[in-house]
């Protein structure tokens, strides 16, 4: 199935490790010219490379409040065009709530939440019709994983505001959507698995819980974020798509 992704320009945040890096080879395999970030510019510049010439590596920081507007402005002097974006913000870290400091509070909430929040703002000033907005969120937002408490307050708060973003834009042919990831075999996921007593067992625990029977891969996420930024999915807009084996099972 083409996409329609052909010569289509994103910038995609993230994008040098996990989930966002998997949604980035997506878009480029099927066409797409991206601006992909990450915390360094050896890091953003090696993740470029990987998708080869039709993608610019940027070092990016989501909590500064300049950071939307230049992404933006380099998509458009680089590539021309500016058709889209996918907010990928890496995981806040674990703890109980007992354990978190209002610091380490305010900070995941600028990087996690604000930072997103720019990033959508500046986006939906800037895209034109059949532009698409795109958020990498978690399982959480219908579900608190234990031990992740921080992420458990700020993404569905997020997924309220793409929400509302949908609904604000949608007059505008603007599409704004989102993908839950449940347990994908990422970095960070072996990582949390390797902080519990058995980290064998909560694999196959975790595993025993979804129809699937196992972890999703980067690669079946990252399909499922590239269908939904494309013109394929052109009328899919304010959807929250869990990406999880089947784990959720309400509407």
């Amino acid at each position: 199935m083409d996409l329609g992704l052909k010569d289509r320009v994103y910038v995609v945040t993230g994008a040098t490790r996990g989930l966002g890096n998997a949604a980035a080879r997506e878009l480029a395999a099927d066409g797409a010219k991206l601006v992909v970030t990450g915390r360094s510019a050896e890091s953003a510049e090696r993740a470029a490379a990987g998708l080869g010439p039709d993608a610019v590596g940027v070092a990016a920081d989501n909590a500064d409040p300049g950071t939307a507007a230049r992404l933006a402005a380099i998509a458009r002097e680089r590539f021309g065009r500016f058709d889209g974006v996918l907010i990928s913000v890496g995981g806040p870290p674990p703890g109980f709530v007992a354990d978190i400091t209002d610091e380490q509070w305010r900070t995941a909430f600028e990087s996690v939440f604000l930072g997103a929040v720019r990033l959508a703002r500046t986006a939906a000033a800037e895209l034109e019709e059949g532009g698409v907005i795109g958020f990498v969120l978690s399982g959480s937002v219908h579900e608190p994983i234990a031990g992740l408490t921080v992420s458990n307050g700020l993404r569905p708060g997020l997924a309220g505001f793409a929400k509302s973003l949908a609904d604000e834009l949608g007059p505008r042919g603007i599409r704004v959507v989102g993908v839950l990831p449940g347990r994908i075999d990422t970095d960070r996921v072996r990582e949390l698995d390797e902080m519990s007593a058995d980290p064998a067992a909560t694999r196959a625990a975790s595993e025993s819980r979804v129809p699937l029977r196992r972890y999703g891969t980067p690669q079946e996420f990252g399909r499922a974020a590239a269908f939904l930024l494309s013109p394929a999915a052109s009328y899919v807009t304010g959807v929250m798509l869990p990406v999880d084996g089947g784990l959720r099972h309400g509407f």
